[in-house]
């Protein structure tokens, strides 16, 4: 029997009026694939933060291999073979992948630095776990996947028993994460342990070995992942079954609003042909490249298109940039919210009303009623979480901060929102939230063209489907036709409908 490499035993960890930890257990096996499952503010992070030394807990043990620790900082955590990869990665982009693996440790057998061996140890390392890259490439000539390689090959350089890996598969492809299980399934084989941390329910049933579930800073137990299922887990984390969370109402077909005609892209979309009725919220599926995201940065007037017809409300459109989409009445909430949505360094009040400062601004005169009207609106509208509209919007959770891209397009009173992976990185609460807001919005007469790559959400909450490959429309589905394995068949195969 495999014995435990970690204990974290009745962690407390307080916050001025806020218990982050409220009496948390956590035992990680050697060797294993650790999950720890839970909603945004559940005390994940904090959690982590004890273990790598960056908070201190108020009481509670942590034990490596049995003996207890005192982590007094991140040297020390390091030294007792503890690392973590952050979601935002930690390396430095004008080095190399050489200078990053050993940055602040000494590569010398000798006492003293020598390049040539740092550089050869470091390629030593990529070439044991089979990793196509040179250790003299600079970092930011890498993708986020092999970044988040160098970050585990840095992490086992100083003999790292314990792994944290913090939403690892956000930002990557799915080869990019086949490519990373197989490193980590390699990690297991050694004997190291990881502890993972993901809102993607999939994966974790794909990849971990146990799964640890918090919800208000406590522990809810610990379960083997092959014995327990999604709805077990949803339970557990937000105390509520799997079929609340996903809010879609009769929908009865009336006018088309979009129509877009035998619409090309040179070598990305191909006679793309759909029409987009009021109220309906019309589901894209389709493999990573399929041309999904490419078709909603034309019809937003992202990108110039070659040929074909958009229309909307029967009055074809010339869509050559966002303002002219916004003035049609067409939004776009992109797939990146961090980087294309959002200005993470500007207020919660500053992006949300970014795309309306003509309505309260005149001049150098400022209404503050008016600003403040549509602040309150959709922040109670949306039910965005935040202390003051003068909050970082870096601070906000996920979910808030992707309430706060959807409330400054709503604020222009678009007729059809395109959501690309509307649900992206954000946890199951809030993904029930942001279900029970496209609802609504349609109840309202809003249309909706939401991209996902979450089957059980674009079936769900889909009123038909168009499935895409290899930039075109390959089949579009009814809702009596829904399943997996239709939508599957057409976007690995199949021909156009």
């Amino acid at each position: 029997m495999k014995e435990f490499v970690l204990q974290m035993q009745n962690i407390h960890k307080q916050f001025p009026g806020v218990y982050a930890l409220n009496g948390v257990h956590l035992d990680v096996l050697r060797g294993e694939v650790h999950a720890i499952l839970g909603e945004n503010g559940a005390g994940k992070s904090t959690l982590i933060k004890v273990l790598g030394a960056i908070y201190k807990p108020e009481q509670g043990e942590i034990y490596i291999d049995g003996e207890q620790v005192h982590l007094n900082s991140i040297r020390d955590a390091q030294a007792h073979g503890i690392s973590i990869i952050h979601q935002e990665l930690m390396l430095v982009p004008d080095l190399s992948i050489a200078d990053n693996i050993f940055l602040g440790s000494n590569p010398s057998d000798y006492g003293f630095f020598s390049r040539k061996e740092m550089d050869k140890k470091a390629q030593l390392l990529l070439d044991n776990f089979g990793v196509d890259l040179n250790s003299k490439s600079m970092i930011s000539s890498l993708s986020v996947a092999q970044q988040q390689i160098v970050e585990i090959i840095k992490a086992i350089s100083v003999n790292a028993k314990i792994i944290v890996m913090d939403e690892p598969t956000s930002s990557l492809s799915a080869n990019e994460v086949d490519m990373l299980f197989k490193i980590i399934n390699r990690l297991k084989q050694e004997g190291v342990s990881i502890i993972y941390i993901s809102h993607k329910l999939d994966e974790l049933f794909f990849i971990t070995d146990r799964i640890t579930v918090m919800r208000d800073g406590k522990t809810i137990g610990t379960v083997v992942t092959k014995n327990v299922s999604t709805d077990q887990l949803i339970r557990m984390m937000v105390a509520r079954e799997l079929s609340d969370f996903y809010v879609r109402s009769e929908f009865e077909k009336g006018e088309v609003v979009l129509s877009v005609r035998n619409l090309s892209k040179k070598d990305l979309l191909h006679d793309i042909s759909f029409d987009l009725f009021r109220g309906e919220i019309l589901g894209f599926a389709g493999l990573v490249g399929a041309g999904r995201t490419d078709l909603m940065k034309v019809l937003f007037g992202l990108s110039p298109y070659d040929n074909g017809e958009i229309s909307l409300n029967q009055t074809q459109l010339k869509i050559h940039s966002p303002e002219e989409a916004l003035k049609a009445g067409i939004a776009l909430v992109p797939e990146n919210r961090k980087e294309e949505g959002l200005i993470l360094k500007n207020t919660v009040g500053f992006n949300m009303t970014i795309t309306v400062l003509r309505d309260f601004i005149k001049g150098i005169h400022v209404d503050k009623d008016k600003e403040n009207n549509i602040l309150d609106t959709y922040k109670d509208r949306l039910s965005i979480s935040t202390p003051s509209y003068k909050q970082l919007t870096a601070n906000l959770s996920g979910g808030n901060q992707q309430k706060v891209v959807i409330s400054k397009w709503l604020a222009t009173n678009p007729q059809v929102l395109l959501l690309d992976e509307p649900t992206r990185g954000i946890d199951v609460g809030a993904k029930a939230e942001m279900y029970t807001i496209m609802n609504e919005l349609t109840l309202s007469g809003m249309s909706i063209i939401m991209v996902s790559s979450e089957m059980q959400e674009v079936i769900a909450m889909s009123d038909r489907i168009c499935v895409m490959g290899e930039g075109k429309i390959k089949k579009i589905f009814r809702k009596e036709e829904f399943s997996q394995e239709n939508i599957l068949s057409y976007a690995i195969g199949g021909s156009k409908a």
